[in-house]
């Protein structure tokens, strides 16, 4: 009882930060781009369209940083075991997360909403570029970690403790640089849906449609390469995870027995770790294949021969993992990433006709765009970290081996209730922020015709 709940807590947390990040990284980067376009030409509709949406970054970073403080403590008080054992080695990032990253992103987010009157125009544009790499990098030490619990490298075991030898090899671990590409390009269509969201719910409600119809057409030119690239790099890490982890990618597609070639179901009635013989659906020969090896015919090895060796290899246990959520993170993932594609380009249809303003089903349909990058990354964490199971730490260390012997089941339960009102309390005052900001008239256009004229900081 005790290790579920401390798997549920960990879990809660992490998805509700994660509802969070992608926002910070995207908007940073848009609202970078809001704010060159204005250095750049000067002209008076991109700087208030920078201060608008560099309104919702703030909103976002601040609740943000409070949703992840809380998963420092979980390791050292629910996975004290697991923090004993390989502290030495997952601490090297985050701390380097903490001092580093995390005080670039906060000081030049301050510097930022300050220094509007303060500084030049073109140091007060590299702090909110600096504000937007501060971000890049936190992911970069987070995603580092994590990886390194995927498939570890760059260690070597000193009486029974992987101890770190090449810390080079921990930030080139394939793992890490295929899982953070796919994550900052996730980012920019996260924040491109809510800015192409906002602009739209604007369109439609009489804002300024000059100015939102730029900030619309932004948010589509970015939205859809980074789409793309974000299925590409996606395909990509399918590859890797198949190489180190196989059990995870024949997990999502339930697949029990070595195929070659292997076909991609779209649907299946059953499925699941009790059901070995579900109903495929609409069956795509070779695309498993071409997904999991990037060959033709590649082969596949099914979940019971991989249960077989690692049995053999690890003693005895299971160590499948959930297939009903792979199977499904991965369609879901899948499908709302090419859902979200279509209408982006949808949308730069609109653009290249003139008539994106003006399409009522368009604006409609992209405003409840909005809640897709949110179902999409969740499946995806999902996927990754659901397919490592058991393992906490993937051929050394298994997750129910990882808790806190002396952790109380009654304080578990009291934390999980505890941090579900909280974080629920959380996440409805950003909503709620969000909300109210995003549908606030933009700021007035300066009266002051001198565009090199100091502009005031923004007032909250």
């Amino acid at each position: 009882m005790a290790l579920d709940l401390a798997r549920w807590q960990f879990a809660f947390t992490s998805i509700n930060h994660f509802f969070f990040v992608p926002v910070t990284i995207g908007l940073a980067f848009l609202t970078a781009l809001l704010q060159t376009a204005w250095y750049r030409t000067k002209r008076d509709e991109y700087l208030r369209l920078t201060r608008f949406f560099g309104t919702l970054l703030v909103i976002n970073v601040a609740i943000g940083v409070v949703t992840g403080l809380v998963q420092e403590f979980e390791f050292g008080m629910n996975w004290g075991a697991y923090s004993r054992l390989v502290g030495n080695i997952f601490g090297a990032p985050l701390a380097m997360e903490g001092l580093a990253a995390f005080f670039l992103e906060s000081t030049f987010l301050g510097l930022w909403l300050f220094g509007w009157d303060k500084l030049s125009r073109r140091l007060h544009l590299l702090t909110i570029w600096a504000v937007t790499l501060g971000s890049m990098l936190s992911a970069a030490f987070i995603l580092a970690a994590n990886s390194w619990m995927q498939h570890p490298v760059g260690y070597k075991m000193v009486s029974g403790k992987p101890q770190l030898t090449d810390l080079w090899a921990v930030f080139t671990n394939p793992v890490f640089v295929w899982g953070y590409a796919k994550v900052i390009f996730v980012s920019l269509v996260t924040g491109a849906v809510i800015m192409l969201a906002v602009s739209a719910w604007q369109l439609r409600h009489g804002g300024d449609r000059g100015v939102f119809t730029r900030s619309a057409r932004l948010a589509l030119i970015v939205l859809v390469p980074a789409m793309l690239f974000t299925l590409l790099v996606g395909d990509e890490l399918g590859v890797v995870e198949g190489t180190y982890q196989p059990m995870k990618i024949a997990a999502a597609e339930a697949q029990w027995t070595t195929c070659q070639p292997c076909s991609f179901s779209l649907f299946q009635i059953g499925g699941g770790n009790l059901d070995e013989t579900p109903t495929q659906i609409i069956e795509i020969p070779h695309l498993l294949s071409l997904l999991a090896t990037n060959h033709w015919n590649g082969k596949v090895v099914g979940l019971n021969p991989l249960q077989s060796q690692y049995s053999q290899q690890f003693g005895p246990g299971y160590y499948v993992p959930n297939v009903f959520i792979q199977y499904w993170s991965m369609r879901v993932m899948a499908y709302l990433g090419a859902l979200v594609l279509l209408i982006a380009l949808w949308g730069l249809w609109l653009v290249r006709r003139e008539k994106l303003a003006t399409s009522r089903r368009f604006l409609w349909v992209a405003v409840w765009l909005a809640v897709l990058p949110f179902l999409m990354n969740t499946a995806g964490w999902l996927l990754t970290e659901s397919g490592r199971q058991p393992w906490i730490v993937q051929g050394i260390m298994l997750t129910k081996n990882g808790i806190s012997p002396t952790v109380s089941t009654t304080w578990l339960w009291i934390s999980v209730v505890g941090f579900v009102l909280l974080y629920g309390a959380l996440g409805t005052v950003d909503f709620i922020l969000m909300l109210r900001y995003s549908r606030n008239q933009l700021p007035p256009a300066r009266a002051d015709a001198d565009a090199d004229a100091p502009v005031p900081a923004v007032q909250y």
